[in-house]
């Protein structure tokens, strides 16, 4: 991992924009942190950093006021990454299903999310090692956001992760439901009821699939880009239970 940038935000945030391989990134820390800290993984939809910076910057600096670091990495095929033609072209065949008005076709839908999903759970992993090898950040780790399926499989695949905050989606492949009945982490999982790209029937069976004991459902109502500001505290709420050390009774 080598850090590119380094700059001092506002709120007493240090972001350095990191590279690992290809693969760039960017990591924030709470920067007059005394000891190492937790980490929580932003995960985001395959629009590119660059396009996401604004919602992931905010997500961050949450996460250094209550304590936490926080990371994220470009999806493959996203944002400056090389393109990757079997994606493009997945992404293709669901805009012209999406456009002709029938349901998406599974497919389509497993040509689209398992590949990307199977190489951002590789590349996420390797993100981890290398984060945890730094001294400021000791874990423990929690996932939020992004693309369902990846945080499904994530959170199968890396026993480091303790928590995670999932954004409901469409476009779940079957296999990826069978995959959430071995999650058993604790989950909070965000909803959009009137979500206009979302299928709600499908987001919930998936809910309803995971093995989490603790595992807690946020349905608001309201469309995709909707999300009601104090949804942001109650994820802020469930990592602080998951992440902080016991007696740490901060102020959130």
């Amino acid at each position: 991992m080598r850090f590119t940038t380094e700059r001092r935000l506002d709120g007493d945030v240090l972001e350095r924009e990191i590279t690992l391989g290809e693969v760039p990134g960017v990591l924030w820390t709470p920067a007059s942190a005394s000891a190492p800290v937790p980490l929580i993984l932003l995960g985001h939809p395959p629009l590119g950093l660059r396009a996401m910076y604004p919602r992931l910057v905010a997500r961050a600096h949450r996460a250094a006021v209550d304590g936490f670091a926080s990371a994220t990495i470009e999806l493959p095929g996203s944002g400056d990454r090389p393109r990757w033609a079997a994606l493009d072209q997945a992404r293709a065949d669901m805009r012209r299903a999406v456009a002709a008005g029938g349901p998406v076709g599974a497919e389509i839908v497993d040509a689209l999310i398992l590949p990307l999903a199977d190489r951002a759970v590789r590349e996420w992993r390797a993100a981890l090692d290398a984060l945890l090898s730094l001294p400021e950040i000791g874990g423990p780790v929690g996932y939020a956001g992004g693309v369902i399926s990846i945080g499904v499989r994530l959170a199968v695949a890396e026993p480091r992760i303790v928590a995670a905050g999932l954004f409901a989606g469409s476009f779940v492949p079957r296999v990826v439901f069978e995959e959430a009945r071995q999650v058993t982490i604790p989950l909070h999982v965000l909803l959009q009821w009137d979500d206009e790209g979302n299928d709600r029937q499908a987001a919930l069976e998936l809910f309803d699939a995971f093995g989490s004991r603790e595992k807690t459902l946020h349905a608001n109502m309201g469309g995709h880009t909707g999300v009601p500001p104090f949804a942001g505290e109650d994820a802020a709420g469930f990592f602080a239970r998951h992440l902080r050390p016991p007696g740490d009774d901060r102020h959130r």
